[in-house]
């Protein structure tokens, strides 16, 4: 059976579709706009395109993300993090800890042996936000969002930041700025703030190895490297298929 998940996320629209939940035929990856049910049906068309298959020959097609409600032919609905859960262990097995983040969440989860969700968190508003606050920085800093994430990794040390909030951490940015601290340093300084933020949340249901990383951000070398040093153990991102997609793909996978 072929069967489909539709992730409507705050930024970005994400659909894959599979065969017998083992073989991903096609996919999408859309700019999330206004209209939420445009959105989805766009990503969706997109990715039959890609599959090279009609809606017709779609058996099953559930939804997930903030916007799974925007979503009018879907079947079903599922949560994000049973999504995520689902996503992370299809495309590594031997995940134990995944975390997920994106544009405006983070979230941890524990997964046991046979794939299934043990437990989970997720960040309170001052955690959240991690992806878009690091697009916003980038744009601050005048950097593509791709080199803003390498120029962390030559950082001699990285500036001190303390601000537990976004907002706050955007004023401290602007401080660092002014003071004429090299672009490097900010960007290391404000990858080690999520880091941090999000190593937080997900000590909490415990980190166990095989660590896998989800989400736009786990495109982004200076969080993972950030994030490495600061729960002190390897963390691996998927390496056959965009991070961002892997919640769609636990939809798929889902009865």
């Amino acid at each position: 059976m072929i069967s489909a998940g539709v992730d409507v996320g705050s930024k970005f629209t994400k659909v894959v579709i599979m065969k017998d939940k083992k073989e991903i035929l096609g996919t999408a990856n859309l700019r999330t706009g206004v209209d939420h049910h445009k959105t989805a049906q766009e990503a969706f068309d997109e990715a039959l395109k890609n599959a090279g298959i009609e809606k017709d020959d779609v058996g099953r097609i559930i939804a997930t993300g903030f916007g799974k409600s925007s979503v009018p032919f879907a079947d079903d609905e599922v949560s994000q993090v049973v999504a995520a859960g689902r996503g992370a262990y299809f495309v590594r097995p031997s995940t134990r800890t995944v975390i997920e983040v994106g544009a405006e969440e983070s979230r941890g989860i524990k997964l046991k042996e046979d794939g299934s969700v043990k437990d989970f968190a997720l960040a309170d508003k001052c955690a959240a936000g991690a992806g878009s606050f690091v697009d916003a920085m980038a744009r601050y800093l005048e950097l593509p969002i791709e080199e803003f994430g390498k120029i962390s990794l030559t950082a001699q040390g990285g500036a001190a930041m303390n601000a537990q909030c976004v907002i706050f951490a955007e004023s401290e940015v602007v401080s660092l700025v002014h003071q004429n601290v090299p672009k490097e340093e900010i960007s290391r300084a404000i990858h080690d703030a999520i880091a941090d933020r999000v190593a937080s949340i997900v000590r909490r249901v415990g980190i166990e190895d095989d660590v896998l990383v989800i989400g736009g951000l786990a495109n982004d070398p200076g969080f993972l490297d950030s994030l490495k040093r600061e729960i002190g153990t390897e963390v691996y991102v998927p390496d056959s298929i965009a991070p961002e997609l892997v919640p769609a793909i636990g939809a798929a996978l889902s009865e």
